[in-house]
């Protein structure tokens, strides 16, 4: 570990990532294809660079311009505590979520939890091995979620990979109970239209309803013809979680034709992800509100009914949004933080070749009272640090820092690390801390890096996708009000009331 006296903030030479010309105009002007989200069962996918741009790359590392490899860099504000590898799951490592002591780390093998009480020194209590990307977890009371995305023979934890094209392959939701952290029991399994790529908890005292996102990114899997364009809602009720069910399919883009509704992609829309479902939901349920990022679309939505929501507002952003990935409210919910994964988790994007406002967060401020509310664009928000053409970086998933009166969240950027970063004035964002690793391989591109960096009781969390569990401490006064929110659960997608 690299401590530093100051912020390093000129070590990124600007050139280094724009050396992969064709790779990113590629990116710039293809269609949905090129943003196929997130990676597939490959734990770690990764691409020949030109040998040109692995000797800049080296000369790069030789000169100081950009960390070597793996060296850590930090801003001032930022202290990096403890880093724990995987251990016996070697997939890619993806999601995160918190229950009082315990971290629970979502990984394409399964999932691993953690006793995080002494947040210097993280202890293993579990790891389950149950393969099946992406693993997306979420946790609530005694019961742990997992999301399945891939093409299974059963819903077993022994189940095995089978080609997509099979009419007997599973996909979906697991659960588990973990009121004992040192032996979950899986107690339940639901098989959902296109598997579950994510899902978000909307939970009540005596039912847990599950709202799976998934889409349909072409028609070879038999379970997911198009038109695919809603939700799947499942109800697991607390006492009896074997009678998990799903409730309803509402669907959120309903339109004429064989494609339904939402975003329609190239050709009319060259670059942007045609929409075949959700990628991600975030819900505030003391507010009663939804925010979806849902491939070429980004939608406001009442849940005031959980089994029946209600679409309040769409928007689109033909220019600079390719991939509508992940949603994150302010606590005031008058605004609303969309992420825009271009390149689907896979590519160099954080470079001067990409620019600002493509592969970035989206701001945006939610005008108007009751079912009239809108969406209003305000501007966009990306790390000011170039990467490197062997870096896949791109905006990823993150949470609010619980600061009264102001908008500050943590974020994952993959390679590009971790920012912390200010929205308060949505028109003008800034980003005041950040943590990032050099290349993990200086030779080619490697998907790798932070898959999801949040804030829980006092410390930061990163899940990164080659190297492991990080933990990091934020000293800064901006922020530093939030040490003392505390929280018993935290699943990000389902964000909590913290000054309630």
């Amino acid at each position: 570990m690299i401590l530093l006296k100051e912020p390093r903030t000129r070590y990124r030479r600007l050139g280094v990532a724009a050396t992969a010309a064709g790779l990113l105009a590629a990116l710039l002007t293809a269609g949905p294809a090129a943003a196929t989200p997130d990676p597939g069962d490959a734990p770690a996918t990764s691409e020949e660079v030109s040998r040109s741009d692995e000797a800049e790359v080296r000369a790069s590392i030789a000169e100081g311009e950009i960390p070597g490899q793996d060296e850590i860099v930090h801003s001032a504000n930022i202290e990096h505590l403890v880093n724990i590898p995987k251990d016996v799951l070697p997939g890619t490592n993806s999601d995160l979520a918190f229950q009082g002591k315990y971290a629970f780390s979502g990984n394409y093998d399964g999932f691993r939890i953690f006793d995080i009480s002494n947040p210097k020194a993280p202890k293993t209590v579990s790891q389950v091995l149950c393969p099946g990307s992406q693993n997306d977890i979420s946790v609530s009371g005694n019961l742990l979620f997992l999301s399945t995305d891939s093409s299974r023979s059963d819903s077993s934890c022994s189940s095995t990979t089978q080609p997509v094209t099979e009419k007997s392959s599973w996909e979906g939701m697991k659960v588990f109970d973990i009121s004992d952290k040192r032996n979950p029991k899986y107690v339940a399994a639901v098989e959902t239209a296109c598997g579950s790529h994510t899902n978000t908890l909307v939970p009540e005292r005596r039912n847990v309803y599950i709202y799976v996102s998934s889409y349909s990114p072409n028609a070879t899997y038999p379970d997911c013809q198009p038109p695919h364009d809603g939700i799947s809602v499942i109800k697991v009720p607390r006492s009896a979680p074997e009678k998990a069910a799903i409730v309803n399919f509402p669907v959120l883009f309903p339109g004429e034709g064989p494609d339904g509704g939402g975003n329609p992609g190239a050709p009319t829309n060259p670059g942007v992800s045609k929409t075949t479902g959700c990628h991600d939901i975030t819900v505030l349920p003391s507010k009663d509100l939804a925010a979806g990022a849902c491939m070429g679309d980004g939608i406001l939505f009442s849940i005031e009914d959980p089994e029946n929501p209600k679409i309040i507002d769409r928007v689109q952003d033909n220019v600079n949004f390719a991939f509508w990935h992940s949603a994150t409210f302010n606590q005031k919910a008058n605004k609303v933080v969309f992420t825009d994964e271009l390149g689907g988790g896979g590519a160099a994007t954080c470079n001067a070749e990409i620019g600002p406002n493509k592969g970035a967060d989206g701001i945006y401020d939610i005008v108007g009272k009751g079912d009239h509310r809108k969406l209003v664009f305000r501007s966009y928000f990306k790390i000011p640090r170039h990467q490197a053409a062997v870096e896949v970086c791109v905006a990823h998933n993150g949470s609010i820092i619980p600061v009264k009166g102001k908008d500050i969240m943590v974020q994952a950027w993959y390679q590009g690390g971790i920012s912390v970063w200010d929205f308060t004035d949505s028109a003008r964002p800034k980003e005041i801390a950040y943590f990032e690793r050099g290349p993990v391989n200086p030779e080619r591109l490697t998907t790798a890096g932070s898959w999801s960096a949040y804030y829980y009781n006092g410390y930061i969390y990163s899940n990164d996708i080659a190297k492991g569990f990080d933990v990091l401490k934020l000293s800064d006064r901006r922020t530093d009000p939030a040490k003392w929110v505390r929280l018993d659960e935290l699943n990000v997608q389902t964000q909590p009331d913290y000054f309630d």
